[in-house]
């Protein structure tokens, strides 16, 4: 059968807020290409508006300022992919919108998850179609909306002939188990404690190749304090983010060591180092669950060689492989959920996020 290609745009801003993502793909039903792709830098001053939102401080006029600053930002990224690889937008199909997540609480009595940045804006300023709130509806049906990334896992990797465990280290860490049914679940923070660690301290981004993690020794009091979450031994289905994982929780985790509430208890290195090994662990420790031949590593963190290397070290019988275009899958998943969308067809999730049904998501902006 004849499949006709189209081409999608895909954008992810992940809760590192490092930067925007932006993809374009050549998809069908069995294939999902990388043609084009752009790092669009992260405005600081609306990095650091958005940080003191998440932690509370903020009222409804600067949460709709943000929702329309991140509009314009992404839409500045996409006009920046089409005029850079000199793509015509009439050609593109639609595009993939995640959001910027601002809060994510799948539990309680009012579970929702909001991710902001106005598809509207987007859809007008480029003229091309926008699909976006993709999470809220897998939500809706009793899901964790999160995450996401393992039914794209599934359709990219899916026909590999041996078993495979695919973990993406963005801010926070996912991984997915391809098999008979489809696992998928949040193991814990990525990147987020380191970045947000190196920049107090360092004026830092985040921490190349782990060199300042390297410097520093593992503090394994705190290690522990930290492991003990709650977090850590949840059966899945379970999803996290900033509102979880954040200064004040490693804060909290650095007083429960010291036993007071004045000086820090190590040096600033040696959290750094205790904070990789951390996400080293919590993800090795679910690889080793499930006992498969290969972990494929994808994300930002995937470029941390030192993170790599412990990961490494902590599963020496799994070989660990770097997955092709690693930094870019992120954004593509949200190229080809787009597409599903647009074709109207269910994303196999159900199983992942423990939602009662699979279903269509995301909402079309024309």
């Amino acid at each position: 059968m004849f499949m006709i290609k189209e081409k999608y745009i895909g954008i992810m801003s992940g809760t590192s807020l490092d930067g925007v993502d932006v993809v374009l793909c050549e998809i069908d039903a069995t294939s999902c290409i990388l043609l084009e792709s752009i790092e669009f830098p992260f405005p600081s001053e609306l990095k650091s508006e958005l940080l003191s939102m998440i932690v509370g401080q903020c009222t409804l006029e600067e949460v709709g300022r943000a929702d329309h600053s991140l509009g314009l930002l992404f839409t500045e990224a996409v006009a920046s992919l089409l005029v850079s690889h000199n793509v015509d937008a009439s050609t593109v199909r639609a595009i993939g919108l995640h959001g910027q997540t601002l809060w994510h609480a799948p539990h309680g009595s009012h579970p929702f998850t909001m991710q902001l940045g106005d598809p509207n804006i987007l859809a007008a300023k480029t003229g091309i179609e926008v699909v976006a709130d993709f999470r809220r509806k897998d939500v809706a049906l009793g899901g964790q909306g999160a995450p996401f990334a393992p039914a794209f896992h599934e359709f990219i990797f899916g026909n590999i002939n041996t078993s495979i465990s695919v973990v993406n280290i963005g801010g926070m860490a996912n991984i997915t188990i391809l098999g008979d049914t489809l696992i998928g679940y949040d193991t814990g923070c990525g990147n987020v404690l380191m970045d947000m660690w190196i920049s107090k301290h360092k004026n830092l981004f985040y921490d190349k190749d782990g060199e300042w993690a390297r410097s520093g020794e593992v503090d394994y009091s705190l290690l522990d304090v930290m492991m003990s979450d709650a977090y850590f031994s949840l059966a899945h289905p379970k999803s996290t983010g900033r509102e979880k994982f954040n200064e004040g929780w490693l804060d909290a985790a650095l007083r429960q060591v010291q036993g007071t509430l004045v000086a820090e208890p190590v040096e600033a290195k040696d959290v750094q180092r205790t904070l990789l090994e951390l996400t080293a662990l919590s993800i090795s420790n679910e690889v080793l669950k499930f006992n498969t031949d290969i972990a494929l590593l994808c994300g930002g963190g995937a470029k941390n060689s030192f993170l790599v290397e412990r990961i490494k070290a902590l599963i020496p019988n799994v070989e660990v492989a770097i997955a092709q275009n690693a930094d870019e899958i992120e954004a593509m998943t949200f190229a080809w959920l787009a597409y599903k969308r647009i074709h109207k067809e269910k994303v196999n999730l159900k199983d992942v996020t423990g939602a009662s049904d699979n279903a269509i998501l995301g909402g079309v902006y024309a």
